[in-house]
């Protein structure tokens, strides 16, 4: 990625508040020649229904991991939305980026037995049809901002691919993604209010603007007096887990079937050190448990803006009414469209850069099918 375009995103202001996540002056105009990259598990709700949630998180996860693996981990603009993602990346990144799509396309179909659409949707073809995208940082800790979208240029991306536009096909047979940091060692983050709720809430077709963003604060507004936003880590950070849930998935991300095996016993190794250290708080060269868990807390995406509000939160019971109520209403009045849905825990998928740095990401999503079945509600009206 040249560093012209690339400054682009890294000279937009952060900002920590994310009730601004609906303040225009945040946001900034993409480029004309930037493209949006889309991703999305065909069949996802049949998929986490039978059990197959974490892989469907996997392969929403896969695609960020590519494209930065791609470019060498320089920043780009994206947000995880559990069975998909949304990126966006300069137009002379453009090929580079397609074809780590195609290559995790044919991975996720390949090693999870999934269906992955994508797509690579140029900025001036959308806003040739009416719409805009923008984009702001909103910084969760010093080392991490996570991107959000406005101007509904990415919710119209979306729809195109999903009418199979702009569609990037899959890599030939055997191909593979360069997945290198993407992980699932946490625990499962059990609610400690009574349950997680995985929460879309999109605009109405005719609504108010106005009316709309003062809904999405009303709703931030009421996790913030619940305590920390509903972040449904604690502060210390996440438990870990060995051996992790998820080290089947991981093999499958590092290495081909040939040496899948030796892999897994590598991440078994690797990761029961690691939870020794997390047990006792050991330090191991310049590797600090304690601060580690503490920084992956603070870098959980557990709330985000792509054109609607996603939100994966822990919430006590009357928390959770009181939100069911001013759903409905806004719903009744016209002003939104919404899907939530309720489960016991949240679970995480990661990618680890370095193990010494602070800039590791982890993505949140609820355990039991999170945002792909509140998607499922928002859908049946």
């Amino acid at each position: 990625m040249n560093a012209q375009s690339g400054n682009f995103y890294l000279d937009i202001p952060v900002f920590g508040d994310f009730s601004k996540v609906v303040d225009d002056t945040v946001y900034r105009p993409m480029p004309d020649d930037w493209h949006i990259g889309l991703t999305d598990v065909v069949g996802s709700t049949r998929a986490i229904e039978s059990g197959q949630y974490k892989a469907v998180n996997m392969a929403g996860a896969a695609a960020i991991s590519a494209v930065m693996n791609a470019f060498g981990h320089q920043n780009f603009p994206f947000v995880f939305g559990g069975d998909g993602v949304s990126f966006a990346v300069p137009g002379a990144c453009r090929d580079v980026a397609a074809e780590a799509l195609a290559r995790t396309t044919r991975w996720v179909e390949d090693d999870l037995g999934l269906s992955l659409r994508a797509a690579m949707v140029p900025v001036a073809e959308i806003r040739a049809n009416g719409y805009d995208v923008r984009v702001a940082r909103f910084g969760t800790s010093p080392a991490v901002a996570y991107a959000m979208f406005s101007g509904h240029g990415v919710e119209w991306a979306e729809a195109a691919m999903k009418q199979d536009r702009f569609a990037i096909a899959p890599a030939p047979p055997g191909a593979r993604p360069d997945l290198t940091g993407l992980s699932c060692r946490w625990k499962p983050i059990e609610s400690s209010r009574g349950c997680i709720l995985s929460m879309i809430v999109g605009p109405a077709d005719t609504t108010d603007e106005a009316a709309y963003d003062r809904l999405v604060s009303e709703i931030i507004a009421l996790f913030e007096t619940a305590g920390r936003g509903g972040h449904p880590a604690p502060e210390r950070g996440p438990d870990f887990g060995w051996p992790p849930k998820g080290l089947d998935y991981e093999a499958r991300a590092a290495a081909p079937k040939e040496t899948r095996a030796r892999e897994k016993r590598k991440i078994a190794v690797v990761s029961f050190i690691g939870w020794i250290l997390f047990k006792t708080g050991w330090k191991l060269g310049k590797f600090d448990p304690t601060h580690y868990r503490r920084m992956t807390g603070l870098n959980t995406d557990f709330r985000k803006f792509d054109d609607v509000l996603r939100m994966t939160v822990d919430c006590d019971p009357d928390t959770l009414a009181r939100a069911k109520s001013i759903l409905e209403a806004a719903k009744a009045a016209g002003t939104i469209r919404y899907g939530i849905y309720e489960q016991d825990a949240a679970i995480m998928t990661c990618i680890v850069p370095s193990l010494e740095s602070d800039d590791h990401l982890h993505f949140l999503d609820g355990a039991d099918g999170g945002y792909a079945l509140a998607a499922k509600m928002m859908k049946a009206g």
